[in-house]
C-alpha cells in the first residue's frame, strides 16, 4: 500500500500547530485519494476524537475547522467551546475565528462537516458553502478568498503528546537477562511433531508494512550485526516479487534456528493486484517452491515448474503473521480490509493460527520514538492495537507491537526484546497448530489429507 501524505508544507504545518498547541497531527482522510464524498469522510473520521479539517483552494488559501468533539452522525447540534475556524494564506496573518457565543459548533449529520459559516463537501463534491455570520463570523475574502472550489481536503486527528497510561497494558521486562533468555528459548525450541525440524511462519501484509524488514531485523539480532538479506523498499508496489523462505543462523555460519520465515508479495489495494488468494493457498499447503517468481496474471498451477507436488508437514505453513504499519491503520481502505477478511477466512478453514504485528510504532507515536519502553504505556498504541483487533477479527492478545531496524547501524536491547518476544509467540502458536493436527489417514510421507 503506497504512502498517503499530507499536502501541507512545513511552514503551513508549523502555523497550524501554533493554533493547536503541543500536539501531533495524524492524517485520517485525504480526499484526492479517498474521495470528496460524505461517506468516505465519515468512514475515516467518525469517532476519532479531536480533529482538524484542512481545505485547499486554487487561490492559495489553506483553511478549515477544529473541533475537540467526535463526528458520529448523531443528527444533533454539537456544542464545543474549543472549536474554531482558521485560515492561512501566503504573506497574510493567520486567521483564527472562535464561535459566536451561545451557538453550537457544528451539526453532526450524515452530511459534509457543517459548521454553518463553512459547509464542506457540499453535495458530495469538492465544493464549499460559505455563509459568514452563521455560528462563526468572518470576512469571506480573508477566510478563503471567495474561491469555493477545493483542490484538496484533508482531515487530521489531533493527538496530545502526553498521553501515557499510569500502568502498562502489558507487563514486560527490558533487561539484558530477558533478552538472553528469549534468544536461548528460541534456539532451544523443538516442534511437538518429531518429524518436523523447523516451524514455518508466513509473513503477510500490505506493501511497505515491513515484512522483509522484520526478517532482516531478526536475522540481524541472531547474526550479531545488521544484515539486509531480504530486499526492502518504499515503492508503491511490492518490492518482493518471489516467494522466499529464510533460515536464520546463530552467528556467521552458525547453526540454524528451528524457524523458517517465509516472505511473499505484498497485498495491494486493487482486486487484481498483489498476492493472489490461490497462490496463498498453494503457499499454505506447501506447494510453492522457494524463489518462485509470482505471475500477477496467473496463479501457480499444478503442472508449473515452481509447483511442489509431494509435501509433508515440514513444507506447510504452521503460523500466519499479518504485518501492518501502525501509521496506516486509520487509512486501511475497505478493499484492503475485505482482502484481509477473505484471507482470514481461508486461514481459519485450514486451522492455521494467526498473529498480527504492528510495525513502525516509533513513527506512529512520538512518545514511543522518545523511549521504546513507552510502547505499552502509550494510549495511542493501545488504541491502534484495539482497532486492528476489531478490523481484522484477531484477539487483542494476538496483536504485538514491534519496531524493525531501518536506519540504525547498531543493535538496540529494547528493540531486540520486542522482536524476540514476537518470535517466541510465533513458535508458541506453531505448537498450537501441531497439537491440533489430525493424525488419521496420513500417507506414507506423514502428510494429512487436508494438505494433499
Amino acid at each position: 500500500m503506497s504512502a498517503v501524505t499530507s499536502s501541507l508544507s512545513k511552514d503551513q504545518e508549523k502555523k497550524l500547530l501554533s493554533l493547536l498547541g503541543h500536539v501531533r497531527l495524524h492524517l485520517l482522510h485525504k480526499a484526492s485519494i479517498h474521495g470528496f464524498t460524505v461517506e468516505a469522510f465519515h468512514n475515516h473520521c467518525d469517532k476519532q476524537g479531536p480533529t482538524v479539517i484542512v481545505a485547499y483552494n486554487a487561490a492559495g488559501f489553506v483553511f478549515g475547522a477544529y473541533t475537540s468533539m467526535d463526528y458520529t452522525k448523531s443528527d444533533e447540534n454539537v456544542f464545543d467551546k474549543e472549536a474554531f475556524l482558521y485560515s492561512m494564506a501566503e504573506e497574510k496573518k493567520t486567521l483564527k475565528v472562535a464561535g459566536i457565543s451561545g451557538s453550537h459548533a457544528f451539526t453532526d449529520r450524515g452530511t459534509g462537516p457543517d459548521y454553518g459559516a463553512l459547509v464542506f463537501l457540499k453535495d458530495n463534491t469538492p465544493e464549499l458553502q460559505s455563509e459568514p455570520g452563521t455560528r462563526f463570523n468572518f470576512q469571506a475574502d480573508e477566510m478563503h478568498g471567495n474561491d469555493l472550489t477545493l483542490t484538496e481536503f484533508e482531515v487530521f486527528r489531533v493527538e496530545g503528546l502526553g498521553d501515557l497510561l499510569a500502568k502498562p497494558w502489558r507487563k514486560i521486562q527490558w533487561t539484558a537477562e530477558i533478552k538472553q533468555k528469549l534468544m536461548k528459548d528460541i534456539q532451544n525450541y523443538r516442534p511437538d511433531v518429531k518429524t518436523v525440524q523447523q516451524a514455518r511462519v508466513l509473513l503477510l501484509g500490505p506493501v511497505g508494512a515491513g515484512k522483509s524488514s522484520f526478517f532482516n531485523s531478526i536475522n540481524s539480532e541472531f547474526r550479531g550485526n545488521m544484515t539486509c538479506q531480504a530486499i526492502t523498499g518504499t515503492a508503491g508496489t511490492s518490492v518482493t516479487t518471489q516467494f522466499r523462505t529464510y533460515t536464520i543462523k546463530v552467528g556467521k555460519g552458525g547453526t540454524a534456528l528451528p524457524l523458517i520465515l517465509c516472505d511473499t508479495m505484498g497485498l495491494e489495494e486493487k482486486a487484481d493486484a498483489g498476492l493472489d488468494i490461490d497462490d496463498l493457498v498453494n503457499i499454505y499447503r506447501g506447494h510453492m517452491k522457494d524463489r518462485y517468481q509470482f505471475n500477477t496474471s496467473l496463479p501457480l498451477l499444478a503442472d508449473a515448474p515452481g509447483y511442489k507436488k509431494e509435501v509433508t508437514l515440514n513444507d506447510i505453513i504452521h503460523c500466519v503473521v499479518y504485518v501492518v504499519d501502525t501509521c496506516k491503520v486509520s487509512l486501511l481502505s475497505q478493499n484492503m480490509l475485505d482482502k484481509f477478511a477473505v484471507i482470514r477466512k481461508k486461514t481459519n478453514q485450514l486451522g492455521i493460527p494467526q498473529i498480527l504485528l504492528m510495525t513502525k510504532i516509533d513513527e506512529a507515536c512520538p512518545l514511543v520514538a522518545e523511549d521504546l519502553k513507552n510502547v505499552y504505556h502509550s494510549v495511542y498504541i493501545q488504541k491502534k492495537a484495539r482497532e486492528l483487533s476489531e478490523y481484522l477479527g484477531i484477539p487483542l492478545s494476538c496483536v504485538l507491537p514491534v519496531k524493525n531496524y531501518s536506519e540504525e547501524l547498531d543493535l538496540n536491547q529494547d528493540t531486540d526484546v520486542l522482536l524476540l518476544m514476537a518470535v517466541k509467540q510465533m513458535l508458541h502458536y506453531a505448537d498450537s497448530f501441531f497439537e491440533n493436527q489430525v493424525v488419521q489417514d496420513q500417507d506414507e510421507d506423514n502428510q494429512p489429507d487436508q494438505y494433499r
